[in-house]
Order: structure tokens, then C-alpha cells, then sequence
């Protein structure tokens, strides 16, 4: 099963669009998208509003794959759980976001290693196909649930010293 997440601040019609023309092309296989706010009918995908966080937790375990906007509560619940992702943020230009910090975070976290990012839906497809075809996770596609210790003491320094 596919999980596409799209927050619930906006509406994200062109990720939506995208996956319900590409879930016609992958055999069968599930696709649930989180999506508020879409004014069209979809033809190949699970389509629902709001889900409760046990829910969503529930889901993202089960996924073998998760398409995401770039809102950080989405990446990191993936990443905390080994589940592979690809990022596709919003983009101010086609009216989806107030201004482009989904672009500018997406890209940081790309630079960083922790997660693919597809910038068009040309390149979404690519990255789709490729990351099914893989057995296993990329292992810097994880992160601990908890902030690791050099992480906390370089907070703690910084705090001391200032």
C-alpha cells in the first residue's frame, strides 16, 4: 500500500491528480490519500479528509511506501519508522502555499540525505517506480524517535553559552 499524505491546511490537488492517474498504472496496488479540500471526483485512489493520529500512525506502518508534501510532521513520522519516502513540496507560484518553505525545506532535507524529493510530477513517477522496485529501505532513510545524545549536548552548550 501507497500512502500519500497532503496535510490538512490546503488543498494539494495536483499531488492528488497525479497519484490517482498514476495508481491506474501500479497492478492494484492500494493507494490511500489524505487530502482535504479536493473539488473533483478520483477514479483509482482511497481518497479521505482528516485521520486520527492512532489511525495515521497505523497506516504509515503498514505503507510500504509513503509520498508526502513537505510538512515536517509528515517526514519525520516516516522517517522515525524506517518507511521509505518521497517528498513532493507545495509550491507558492501554482497557489498551493503561502510562499515556498516547503520548497526551500525539502531541499535541505535532500542536501542532507534523509529524503528524496520530487520537484515536478514527472520526476514523482520516476522516484515511484524506482523506490517500489527496491527491497529494502536506504538505511539514512531512518531516524531515531528521540533526539540523539550529541544532538542534546550541542543544544546544551550552545545554551550554556550564551
Amino acid at each position: 500500500m501507497i500512502f500519500v499524505t497532503t496535510g490538512t491546511q490546503a488543498p494539494f490537488n495536483r499531488l492528488v491528480k497525479v497519484m490517482d492517474a498514476l495508481a491506474a498504472e501500479l497492478g492494484g496496488e492500494e493507494v490511500i490519500v489524505q487530502a482535504s479540500g479536493v473539488n473533483f471526483e478520483t477514479k483509482n485512489i482511497k481518497l479521505v479528509g482528516f485521520i486520527h493520529p492512532l489511525e495515521y500512525s497505523r497506516i504509515i506502518n503498514e505503507a510500504r511506501l509513503i509520498i508526502s508534501h513537505a510538512g515536517m510532521g509528515s517526514i519525520v513520522s516516516a522517517l522515525t519508522k524506517g518507511k521509505p519516502i518521497i517528498v513532493i513540496p507545495r509550491k507558492a507560484e501554482l497557489g498551493e502555499h503561502r510562499d515556498n518553505h516547503q520548497v526551500d525545506s525539502a531541499r535541505k532535507m535532500e542536501a542532507l540525505g534523509y529524503v528524496p524529493v520530487a520537484y515536478d510530477e514527472v520526476q514523482l513517477k520516476s522516484k515511484i517506480i524506482k523506490m517500489l522496485l527496491q527491497d529494502e529501505v536506504p538505511e539514512e532513510a531512518s531516524i531515531g524517535e528521540y533526539a540523539s545524545s550529541t544532538l542534546v549536548n550541542s543544544i546544551r552548550g550552545f545554551m550554556l553559552s550564551s
